[in-house]
């Protein structure tokens, strides 16, 4: 069941007013009932996976808590208990998404390594990837995770911690919540103020802003950017500085989109779910970037990978190390192919090398006594993090790491500044009409963006602040705008989230 879709649209408000009518003690069920069924839209056969890997962590979680106060044992046979606990529950979880996430991946590389000396492959096979597994096997393993440190009780309630695993407003594609955060709330639900008008039409605000960057700004942007990457050879500088370009709106509006109908629908409900991303195209630096973009998976892999590798406190070539392995692995899981790793990887490298060249940048501005507080500089540091993050949004997009090479080497190879005058970019998939809808779409997204960045606050936030005719004329032309330009019926069906692949 896709957000943008009529089937969403009946079911939330069905799912929320009788949330409103339920009794306390039956509200977790109704949610946990509706989130299921919300997971069962996809696959119904896949919900399976989905209670299994609930009830194994929920299993580790308490024996963990048990294991912890067992002052009958010694304190090291204790630990090595946990530790095995701890061990059961990574290794059943992600070897079962291995299985289903990377079992086709490792064939065609094995292959692909048999063929070149020789030897016969082995047979490949098509397994259907459940939606959403990546995002709440991590959001389990994380709670066991907080467990084992003593960060957090283990939940008694099964019921209660099968919704914090499968809350369907961000069960598919994340935020990846934590266990401080959601289920406390889920434990404290019976205190909710459940009808609050602020609240409320915050998060229908916040909702009509997502469905707003992703019907009006993402799916139209997708359309540009299939036809460029499917011929970009056809395609040169200009045409396909423009496809790296429209790729980096689409995935932050898609992605960014689905977050805030999550939030927002949360926050209907009375649950407010993590920040996933606070203007990350803002940044001025790759570090800023991933401090500002997915938010909740690039804290899980620096809480549970980086920082038990050793983090920064070890040498500077182990730091370096650490850096690798966990843009490495993040990228590896954004998807099952070596285009996604390189990704990863070179996101690892721009990294270490704005550390190793900071000493150097820093001289240059004393030598040319440049004003570093000036607009001018700050431009200039979020122009250089924007390219360099669409370099390698082309390897996130790219079919495979031949084709994003050979992308990026005729963007720079082959010049053609004319076809940013010569009205030959209304020709690449969309039309005049639709491409000044997009950049109108984008102009507006900018100005929302840049109130966030200078004043810290989301657009319910500033809506709420204005006054109330502004206010509302703001919503209903958002709304007519989804309604009237948003890409819908055939030819533009409204296109999955792209995060729902991984």
């Amino acid at each position: 069941m896709l957000f943008n879709s009529i089937n969403f649209l009946i079911f939330f408000p069905i799912v929320v007013l009788i949330y409103f009518v339920f009794p306390c003690k039956w509200r977790h069920i109704w949610l946990l009932l509706t989130s299921y069924y919300f997971y069962m839209c996809w696959n119904p056969e896949y919900v399976v996976l989905l209670i299994i890997s609930t009830i194994i962590t929920y299993m580790c979680g308490y024996l963990l808590e048990r294991m912890s106060q067992n002052i009958n044992i010694g304190l090291e046979r204790r630990k090595r208990l946990m530790k095995l606990i701890l061990a059961s529950s990574f290794i059943i979880n992600i070897g079962t998404l291995i299985y289903f996430k990377y079992t086709g991946f490792f064939i065609d590389t094995l292959n692909t390594l048999l063929n070149k000396i020789h030897f016969s492959k082995i047979p490949s096979f098509d397994i259907l990837l459940p939606v959403g597994i990546s995002f709440y096997i991590f959001q389990a393993l994380g709670y066991t995770m907080d467990v084992y440190r003593g960060k957090v009780k283990s939940e008694k309630n099964v019921l209660k911690y099968a919704l914090f695993v499968s809350f369907f407003p961000q069960l598919v594609a994340g935020p990846i919540e934590r266990t401080g955060n959601l289920l406390n709330q889920i434990r404290e639900e019976a205190g909710h103020k459940l009808w609050d008008y602020r609240r409320i039409t915050s998060g229908l605000t916040i909702m009509l802003w997502g469905f707003f960057v992703k019907v009006v700004i993402a799916d139209r942007a997708a359309v540009l950017v299939d036809n460029v990457f499917t011929n970009y050879e056809q395609y040169q500088m200009a045409g396909l500085s423009m496809g790296a370009v429209a790729f980096a709106v689409q995935i932050y509006c898609d992605f960014a989109g689905y977050s805030m109908i999550a939030i927002g629908a949360a926050k209907v409900l009375g649950f407010k779910l993590m920040e996933n991303f606070n203007t990350p195209y803002f940044a001025r630096s790759v570090v800023e970037f991933w401090r500002r973009w997915h938010i909740s998976l690039s804290t899980w892999f620096r809480d549970y990978l980086y920082i038990p590798l050793g983090g920064s406190r070890c040498s500077k070539w182990k730091h370096y190390r650490n850096i690798i392995i966990t843009f490495g692995v993040s990228g590896l899981w954004h998807g099952a192919d070596w285009s996604y790793v390189v990704w990863g990887l070179l996101h690892g490298l721009y990294q270490i090398a704005e550390k190793e060249i900071a000493p150097l940048v820093n001289k240059i501005n004393v030598i040319c006594k440049t004003k570093t507080t000036s607009f001018g500089y700050k431009l200039f540091k979020v122009f250089i993090t924007f390219s360099l993050v669409d370099i390698a949004w082309i390897f996130f997009r790219a079919d495979s790491v031949h084709q994003a090479f050979h992308y990026i080497e005729r963007m720079f190879r082959y010049r053609d500044w004319w076809s940013f005058f010569d009205q030959s970019l209304y020709k690449m998939g969309l039309g005049v009409q639709q491409i000044h809808i997009l950049l109108m779409g984008s102009v507006i997204l900018f100005l929302v963006d840049l109130v966030r960045y200078k004043k810290g606050e989301d657009i319910s936030v500033f809506l709420d602040r204005q006054w109330i005719v502004f206010r509302w004329g703001v919503l209903i032309s958002l709304f007519f705008i989804c309604i009237i330009f948003g890409y819908y019926g055939p030819g533009f069906d409204s296109a999955q989230f792209i995060y729902f692949q991984f």
